[in-house]
């Protein structure tokens, strides 16, 4: 390969900013006794989206299965924003905010198919080694994608949703 050529892995152009993951439907079993989403199918939906991504980079199945490494989510926050109900179809984006050698912080927003935005959940999640259960490092090729990723990511701005803290608003007395 000459030096000119570029690793197609490492190419922010490869992570649209942001990631927007395929469509996904609401499936009827996971409509709660209030008649819409219940809340736990929000994080599936969340979680099978960041999958994607986690494919995109290279830390997938294969490379559990190779390295004996894989992704946990350590915190999540999700904000619910409008009722959803059985067989809408939603995407999710996702917005790397952030990583270092062991963990990734990340933002992602939830739109039904008319652009109206229902969920959004900023994560932390950590690279684990399998067989220690400890957090471990990513090696150099993920970190070059996530530095790739974090690149083509970095003009997004925030969304008022990042480090949202849950608590009661009291006005002054």
């Amino acid at each position: 390969m000459s030096q000119t050529t570029v690793d197609s892995m490492t190419d922010p152009a490869k992570y649209p900013a942001p990631f927007r993951c395929c469509v996904q439907a609401v499936e009827p079993q996971w409509i709660d006794y209030n008649g819409h989403l219940n809340m736990a199918f929000y994080n599936v939906l969340f979680d099978r989206a960041f999958d994607e991504v986690l494919l995109a980079v290279g830390l997938g199945p294969e490379y559990l299965s190779a390295s004996n490494h894989s992704t946990f989510t350590a915190e999540a926050h999700v904000t619910y924003i409008q009722e959803i109900g059985s067989g809408d179809e939603v995407t999710v984006t996702l917005q790397l905010l952030d990583f270092d050698e062991k963990r990734m912080h990340t933002f992602q927003e939830m739109y039904l198919a008319d652009g109206t935005l229902v969920a959004t959940s900023e994560q932390m999640s950590l690279h684990v080694d399998m067989s220690a259960k400890k957090v471990a490092a990513y090696p150099p090729e993920i970190t070059d994608r996530l530095t790739a990723m974090r690149r083509a990511h970095g003009e997004l701005p925030n969304k008022p949703q990042v480090g949202h803290v849950i608590g009661i608003r009291r006005k002054p007395r």
